[in-house]
């Protein structure tokens, strides 16, 4: 969950990303034959991707999903050229991956599987991200990662560290999913085309991210996110969500990652069970408490 500097983050902006206890594993075994075969399995054990990949050009001998299939391959190659010993011997593999999440959530599939495939592949993981995209790469970092980090990309640069955070008002904190899976790729694009006084909002986001690291108060807390809310929407000449969809909630409200889809920021001062039936009542099933998402006991 990226909780600062969505987009700005591109332009150096240092973000607070927080990583979840939901994650995705991978369980890799040789076969005979000179081709990888792919069954990627969801939350509740059905199969939601299946591919049979050829070693021999990297192209994809049959799947259930093309646009997943070939980001598979570019994943690979672009392993393969970090490593070169990756995959040269000509043996076959069987990868079965699970999820821990459902898929909808847009949690991470992509960058938890980037990451996998680096371990498998013994390479690093930032690397290999940013041989096959544009992402500011926080999300893998996060797929490593135990605790919080902070994420600041400085003059071609990655810096980011594991931090201590667990805000004494956690259980005032809710994380509620629109329901709308949102293209990251075509969230920056739009950044990237749109957004208006791009170095100036990645200065004033980082500022806003120290203060909530030294945060240790709700109506603090809430302040910083509705000055993040307006700096970006300002940017980007976009309506906040709080505007857009939840201007009657008595909390604050915050896109997280892409705007317009996944998951929101929600704060509440009353009870789990009032600030749930809020957001359901709207449509909106999925409302997590803190606890539900993150673990840094």
């Amino acid at each position: 969950m990226l909780i600062t500097a969505e987009y700005a983050v591109l332009d150096g902006a240092k973000a607070l990303a927080l990583p979840t206890k939901l994650g995705q594993h991978m369980k890799v075994t040789s076969q005979r034959n000179s081709d990888l075969t792919w069954k990627s399995y969801d939350h509740e054990g059905n199969i939601w991707f299946e591919a049979k990949i050829s070693f021999f050009d990297f192209s994809v001998v049959k799947t259930t999903n093309d646009k997943q299939a070939n980001y598979l391959c570019k994943l690979l190659k672009g392993a393969v050229k970090l490593n070169s010993d990756f995959l040269s011997k000509w043996s076959g593999f069987k990868v079965v991956t699970t999820l821990d999440f459902p898929l909808e959530w847009g949690l991470g599939s992509s960058s938890t599987l980037t990451y996998l495939v680096a371990q498998w592949a013994d390479v690093n993981p930032l690397l290999l991200h940013f041989k096959i995209s544009d992402g500011s790469g926080y999300d893998v970092a996060c797929a490593g990662a135990e605790l919080p980090i902070v994420y600041q990309i400085e003059d071609d640069t990655i810096n980011y560290q594991e931090i201590d955070f667990l805000p004494k008002f956690k259980d005032q904190l809710f994380f509620i999913n629109l329901n709308v899976k949102q293209s990251s790729e075509a969230g920056i694009e739009y950044y990237m085309k749109n957004a208006k006084g791009r170095k100036g909002l990645a200065q004033n986001v980082s500022g806003l991210t120290d203060e909530i690291l030294a945060c240790t108060e709700l109506s603090a807390f809430e302040n910083i996110i509705s000055n993040h809310e307006e700096m970006v929407a300002e940017s980007l000449g976009l309506e906040t969500v709080q505007t857009k969809y939840f201007s009657d909630y008595w909390g604050k409200t915050k896109s997280l990652g892409a705007w317009g889809g996944d998951f929101i920021l929600a704060t509440s001062q009353k009870s789990a069970d009032e600030t749930k039936k809020y957001f359901q009542d709207k449509g909106y099933s999925t409302v997590l408490s803190f606890d539900e998402l993150f673990d840094y006991s």
